[in-house]
């Protein structure tokens, strides 16, 4: 079964589609977030590795170009939908509570969100569309999240090259190590995430005396 993986996914990178298939599949995921496109990154990585092919520049460059493109779309979207679903949150005090908040963390730390957000698979499609949503300037956007498309393609590029030279003799092993290691990464920026959001719940509650007994 895995010589089976190996042999198809060895077809696929040898093949010099493989970088119109990670800027596609990189696009996609901005938009569609069940997408893998971290897995084909990992998998290039690990074949540049071990096998000399794809070249890795070139596939970092395919999957920030993909990452960028879809995010635009995605922010596109937002802006296009931004009359509906701004009627549909003042229809409501915690509606319109929530994307108050949302434009004062979006206006004050949009591109730092948008940069962290990159590195969580359903939270870099939520950010985009929010940031288009709340019509966040597109002149500070397209910088910031070419800065994060760009960091995301060269890591996950990055932990595959790297566990492919850790198990030069089996690529599978490495793509294995590559996929835990992102996966674990991605858990580890939720986690803390959350904890930074539930701290500044509680701060907030305490200033308006929620937090009384």
């Amino acid at each position: 079964m895995g010589e089976n993986i190996l042999h198809f996914a060895q077809s696929i990178m040898d093949s010099p589609w493989v970088y119109l298939v990670a800027a596609g599949i990189a696009a996609l995921d901005s938009f569609f977030p069940v997408v893998p496109s971290e897995t084909i990154m990992i998998t290039g990585g690990v074949f540049a590795a071990t096998q000399g092919a794809p070249n890795l520049l070139l596939l970092i460059a395919a999957g920030a170009a993909g990452a960028l493109l879809g995010d635009h779309v995605t922010y596109t979207i937002g802006r296009l939908a931004h009359g509906p679903v701004t009627r549909w949150f003042e229809r409501g005090r915690r509606r319109q509570e929530s994307m108050t908040w949302a434009r004062q963390a979006i206006g004050r730390q949009g591109g730092l969100i948008l940069l962290v957000a990159r590195y969580i698979p359903a939270g870099r499609t939520a950010t985009t569309l929010t940031m288009g949503v709340v019509s966040f300037p597109l002149h500070r956007f397209t910088p910031w999240d070419a800065l994060a498309a760009a960091s995301w393609a060269t890591y996950s590029s990055l932990i595959g090259y790297f566990g492919g030279h850790v198990f030069e003799r089996n690529p599978l092993y490495g793509l294995l190590l590559g996929l835990g290691v992102a996966a674990a990464i991605t858990v580890t920026v939720e986690i803390v995430r959350h904890l930074r959001n539930r701290s500044k719940a509680r701060s907030a509650r305490s200033r308006t005396g929620g937090g009384a007994p």
